[in-house]
């Protein structure tokens, strides 16, 4: 990868210098949907920057059970793991490939060397705090005053701008899994929206109208 290529997958950084070290001292990786790049209780060694795909992020209790806070997309990197570096804490968040990705893992001792030596970053990190908050605070807001159905209808808007698709590539238990409920109320759940005729189900798929978003916001 060339210095100019990964300006055009980080266009939030112009400093020609802040691109070559960050192009010569990381790691470009490439990685394949399912893989694992955080789990709860192992180290952070590096800072991942997602070059382009998806990295869904959540956060899960000692019985295994999963809340989804959101996903890093191109450009963009996760607040926790930030976190984790700086204070040389093992991880508290589950980072699972979602599709194709490519990244590049910033070592814990760059990190600190480009928040010293470069504002670019500095406000990087900072957007990234904000961000991660905002996100994590409508997770919680989910969890503690919205019903299910609500919750169901947030996420399948979620998982169709994520994909950009109306097609959606999921088991029920998948769903349930990231929402912390049971497979038997998804199930319910969106057979209430394809007895509305919103969604369409298949085997491992659900089919969801152009005018969906539009549907549940009235």
């Amino acid at each position: 990868m060339t210095v100019e290529e990964l300006k055009s997958a980080l266009p939030n950084f112009t400093d020609p210098r802040l691109l070559e070290i960050l192009l010569d001292k990381g790691q470009i990786m490439r990685l394949e949907p399912g893989k694992v790049l955080m789990e709860p209780g192992k180290f952070i060694k590096m800072v991942p920057i997602v070059l382009n795909g998806s990295i869904k992020v959540s956060r899960m209790d000692e019985d295994g059970k999963e809340l989804f806070l959101y996903y890093l997309d191109a450009g963009e990197t996760c607040a926790l793991s930030l976190t984790c570096c700086s204070a040389s804490k093992p991880s508290e968040i589950k980072a699972v490939v979602e599709e194709p990705t490519t990244i590049i893992g910033i070592p814990i001792t760059v990190h600190e060397q480009l928040s010293d030596e470069f504002k670019q970053w500095k406000d990087f990190v900072s957007s990234t705090y904000q961000s991660r908050f905002q996100e994590m605070l409508i997770a919680l807001d989910a969890v503690a005053f919205k019903r299910m159905d609500e919750r169901l209808m947030r996420y399948i808007v979620t998982k169709m701008k994520q994909y950009k698709t109306n097609e959606l590539q999921t088991t029920h238990q998948d769903i349930a899994t990231e929402l912390g409920t049971s497979r038997e109320v998804i199930s319910r759940l969106l057979k209430q929206l394809e007895k509305k005729k919103w969604i369409e189900l298949g085997r491992n798929m659900i089919y969801i109208r152009d005018d969906f978003e539009e549907l549940i916001s009235k």
